[in-house]
């Protein structure tokens, strides 16, 4: 039944994207629950939203300044390769950071130190791995592929919160740090254990600036694809409050570290559920009005969470939240991966890096500033507000965007 043709993981039947998504689902579990270590972490070490807001900006540095260098690495290189020596620098900076929190050498300026590093690597991870993809499944199952990967993601993020929440509260910071170390060795078992990937060569790539100018020529000359990833980036960027969920979970809704572990994971419970409806439907229509109104009802949703007060009622608009941020998610990645070229897919997919992680990572800093002057309810409430604001201004301005259909032809200005 796991590998029936409308069974959700049916996509899973293919060996070498079935090694890859399990490698990225044991890893992106341990990811997550670092994600969930250090910003407890900082919080306790600092007690200010401010320092919470340079997470954001350890992240958002490296992705801005590299990843179009990445993307362009991705075409030119071997994708595999690329991954793997991206996850042995992650392993080795994760590794340095759990020997000194156990040795009490731990700071914050040690934990932004390794948030910039792995995100570097990042940069470079990320163009490859989702240009690889689309290589290792057939084309008509490749929408299947997507919703499967959001699924394996947004799993680690309801996994990976919880397990933090109770490692911190049974041990220490320190032990999530160290569960986050062993889990990149899956990633790295899986790329070894992976056939060779023959990459498709219609316009061979070289490395140099115009191979860079010819990718984002493509990119910002495409409507359908220029306007998602502007969608993804203004919504990230207003609707990002994770960065917040400290201060909720210890000032606001007093529910503690185990709290914050459940305030992480509920909308990527939502994003699951959300997942393998989408993935069990064959012939989704009007995609294009369904990845709007899913923004919307983001956006709405995140409004609610700031204003409530009841851990379970703020738990229900997080949920809600994730399932929204799914369908829009699925829709945004299938729309850029098939209508792009694979010889242009690694630059594709690292000027959207920019978009999708940008908008988050600068969220945090806006987010934390806002917070910081003011209170963390008002920067989640305005955040949601601007969230759909933006998203009305991108639906009127790109038509395109709203009558789009899986088999639209690309259209390109």
């Amino acid at each position: 039944m796991l590998f029936h043709p409308k069974s959700p993981f049916f996509v899973l039947r293919h060996k070498d994207f079935r090694l890859l998504w399990l490698g990225l689902l044991i890893s992106r579990i341990g990811s997550e629950m670092q994600v969930v270590g250090m910003s407890w972490h900082v919080y306790l070490l600092t007690g200010s939203a401010f320092s919470l807001s340079l997470i954001g900006l350890s992240r958002f540095i490296p992705i801005v300044s590299f990843s179009l260098f990445g993307g362009m690495v991705a075409d030119v290189f071997d994708r595999k390769k690329i991954m793997l020596t991206a996850q042995i620098v992650m392993t080795l900076a994760t590794l340095i950071l759990t020997i000194a929190t156990y040795k009490g050498l731990a700071s914050p300026m040690l934990i932004y130190i390794t948030i910039f590093i792995t995100s570097l690597a990042g940069a470079f991870d990320t163009p490859s791995r989702q240009a690889i993809v689309p290589l290792l499944v057939p084309q008509q199952e490749f929408v299947k592929a997507v919703s499967l990967n959001t699924i394996m993601w947004q799993s680690a993020i309801v996994l990976g919160p919880s397990l933090a929440g109770f490692t911190i509260a049974s041990f220490n910071v320190g032990a999530v740090y160290l569960i986050n170390t062993l889990s990149f060795i899956a990633v790295i078992i899986a790329l070894l254990l992976m056939s060779p990937i023959k990459q498709v060569i219609i316009q061979k790539a070289e490395f140099n600036f115009e191979s860079l100018k010819v990718g984002i020529h493509f990119v910002f000359k495409t409507p359908i694809i220029v306007s998602s990833m502007l969608l993804d980036f203004f919504a990230t960027f207003f609707g990002s409050a994770t960065v917040l969920m400290p201060i909720y979970a210890k000032d606001i809704l007093h529910v503690g570290a185990q709290g914050l572990g459940f305030l992480y994971a509920a909308p990527a419970l939502g994003a699951v559920i959300a997942g393998l409806v989408i993935s069990s439907h064959e012939n989704l229509k009007s995609q294009g009005k369904i990845l709007l109104i899913s923004v919307v009802i983001y956006g709405l949703s995140m409004i609610l969470f700031g204003i409530s007060r009841n851990f379970i009622l703020s738990l229900f608009f997080i949920f809600v939240s994730g399932s929204a941020d799914a369908i829009s998610s699925v829709i945004r990645n299938a729309i850029r991966q098939l209508k792009t070229p694979d010889h242009l897919r690694g630059r594709m997919v690292s000027i959207n890096q920019i978009f999708f992680q940008g908008g988050p990572q600068l969220g945090e800093v806006e987010a934390g500033i806002v917070a910081g002057f003011i209170n963390a309810p008002f920067a989640v409430v305005t955040g949601g507000l601007a969230t759909i604001i933006a998203t009305g201004i991108i639906a009127r301005l790109v038509p395109q965007l709203r009558r789009y259909n899986t088999h639209e032809p690309i259209e390109i200005l």
